[in-house]
Formats: C-alpha cells, sequence, structure tokens
C-alpha cells in the first residue's frame, strides 16, 4: 500500500494526465441528498477526527480508522485511508459531503474532476475537487480574507476499490492576502461532530455498496 502512495504521488515524466468534469446522475444526487439528510457522516466523521489527532502525538494504533500526515511544497494535508467497515459507497458519500462541508466555511468549488491512469498491474482512478475561498475582504485589514487557502479533496481508487481521501490545504503566499487558517483549524471545522446514534450506525449497511 505504501509503496503504491509513494508511487502515485512521486514526481516522474510521464504522459500527460486527461482529466475530465465529473457530473452526478440525478438518481445520485437523489441518493446522495437522502444520504445526508440521514447523517450517516457522522459514522466517520469523528473517528477521524480522533484518528487524526492520535497520529498527529504519535499514539495512532492498529485498530479503528488510519490517518496519514502529509507535508509537502508548503502544502499541508493528511489522508483519510479507507476501511472496509465504510464500504465503498459511503466513501464515496463522504467525500462528496467533505466537499459540501468546505463550501459551508466559505468556499466555492473551482473544479471537480476525474482521471484514469493504466498501469501495468493497475488503474488508479483519482476524483478531484478544488475549492477556492469567496473573495471576501477582511474587515480589519482589507485584505482578501484566504481562510485555510486553497483546498483539495481528492479520492483515489485502485482497480475500482478505494483507497484514501487526499485533504490539502495551499496558503495563499502573496501580499493582499490575510494569514491562513491552520490545518488544524480546517480539520476541526469539517470532522469535529458528535458520535453516530444506534440507528444512525444501521444505515451503514444500506448505503455500503451503492453510491
Amino acid at each position: 500500500m505504501f509503496d503504491f502512495i509513494h508511487h502515485l504521488f512521486r514526481p516522474k515524466a510521464a504522459a500527460p494526465k486527461t482529466w475530465h468534469t465529473v457530473t452526478l446522475s440525478p438518481a445520485q444526487v437523489q441518493r446522495h441528498a437522502a444520504w445526508v439528510e440521514q447523517c450517516v457522516f457522522l459514522n466517520w466523521l469523528g473517528p477521524y477526527f480522533k484518528a487524526y489527532h492520535l497520529r498527529k502525538g504519535g499514539a495512532a494504533g492498529a485498530r479503528g480508522l488510519r490517518v496519514q500526515l502529509l507535508q509537502e511544497s508548503g502544502c499541508q494535508g493528511a489522508l483519510l485511508h479507507y476501511d472496509p467497515s465504510i464500504g465503498p459507497g459511503n466513501f464515496r458519500h463522504f467525500y462528496e459531503h467533505l466537499g459540501e462541508r468546505i463550501l459551508a466555511l466559505g468556499y466555492h468549488r473551482a473544479c471537480a474532476d476525474q482521471c484514469t491512469q493504466h498501469h501495468a498491474n493497475h488503474t488508479a482512478t483519482t476524483l478531484k475537487q478544488l475549492y477556492k475561498p469567496n473573495p471576501v475582504d477582511c474587515p480589519k485589514t482589507g485584505h482578501c480574507d484566504q481562510r485555510f487557502g486553497l483546498i483539495t479533496v481528492d479520492l483515489v481508487a485502485m482497480n475500482q476499490q478505494p483507497v484514501f481521501i487526499r485533504l490539502m490545504s495551499n496558503a495563499v503566499r502573496q501580499p493582499g492576502f490575510t494569514a491562513p487558517g491552520s490545518f488544524d483549524e480546517l480539520l476541526k471545522c469539517l470532522l469535529d461532530a458528535p458520535p453516530a446514534d444506534a440507528a444512525t450506525q444501521a444505515l451503514v449497511r444500506e448505503y455500503y455498496d451503492l453510491f
């Protein structure tokens, strides 16, 4: 698994990637709306938030959800690893819902694209969403409020099986922008939530396979 991740992010000379815009079907939109209305996401928001802080504190164990910390070229981020207890359907819903939670923080979605790459031993598919802060000035400084900077959310699958969600923030370092909020603050806004009750836990099976 770690060899695959290293290979995926390693700079290399390769054929240009072809990206296509992702558009959900009416049935997918309706099903996802029901998933959100039933708060199925509560099954994983808090557990991923806990796993992040355990990993950051060096206390991550072998049980429970797994998170990997990322820091590259001034960006901060985390990999939210897929767990079989979630199901591919729920994981895709969770990916879409993370984007919806980013919108609620004062962002707009700049793109939602998909790329599939065929390799000798596997096929890798990446869904990518890019979010930019809405153009709002800080009342104190007059600078553009960049909030948490640019945010990307990727869902990576190998041979049509989900592997992880990658969440990254990239601060704008140019003059005229406010200082960005920290990645810790971003994750608190996105993932800090109450635990799922028994009824919500029971909904996992309903959405386990199908998005």
